[in-house]
C-alpha cells in the first residue's frame, strides 16, 4: 500500500479515463478508480460499492474515515444536499485517507450499452 500522500497525488492526477475496467459485479470503473483500488488495497471498499444495486442515474459515494479508530463510513446520496440512501459502517478498515468520494453515473461507453460507471470526482 502507497502512503496516504502517494495516495492523493495519485488522485489529484486522475482527470479522465482511457479505458474502463469492468468489475467483476458488472459496473465499470475508470483508471483512477482503478489505481486508487490498487494504491489503497482497497478492493473491498469498491466492491462495497458494486454490490448495491441502485436505479439511480447518479450517485455520490463517500467513506469518511476516522483515522484514529481504524472505523470507517460509506454513504450513498443522489445529491450533497440530500440525506444518504446507504450507509455502511466498517468496524476496521486500514484505509490511509480520511475521506474520499466517488460519483457513479449511468452512462454509455459505446453509446448504444448502458452501464454504471464509477469514477473519482476529477474524473467526471
Amino acid at each position: 500500500m502507497k502512503t496516504a500522500e502517494q495516495i492523493r497525488i495519485g488522485i489529484s492526477r486522475s482527470i479522465g479515463t482511457e479505458k474502463y475496467t469492468r468489475h467483476f459485479m458488472g459496473l465499470l470503473m475508470t483508471d483512477g478508480v482503478v489505481q486508487l483500488r490498487e494504491d489503497a488495497d482497497c478492493y473491498w471498499l469498491i466492491d462495497a460499492i458494486a454490490s448495491y444495486k441502485r436505479t439511480e442515474e447518479f450517485q455520490i459515494w463517500e467513506l469518511k474515515v476516522d483515522l484514529e479508530k481504524k472505523t470507517a463510513v460509506l454513504t450513498m446520496k443522489e445529491d450533497s444536499d440530500k440525506p444518504a440512501k446507504v450507509k455502511q459502517e466498517f468496524e476496521y478498515t486500514n484505509f490511509p485517507l480520511d475521506n474520499v468520494k466517488f460519483y457513479l453515473q449511468l452512462g454509455s461507453i459505446d453509446g448504444v450499452n448502458p452501464a454504471y460507471i464509477l469514477m473519482l470526482t476529477n474524473e467526471y
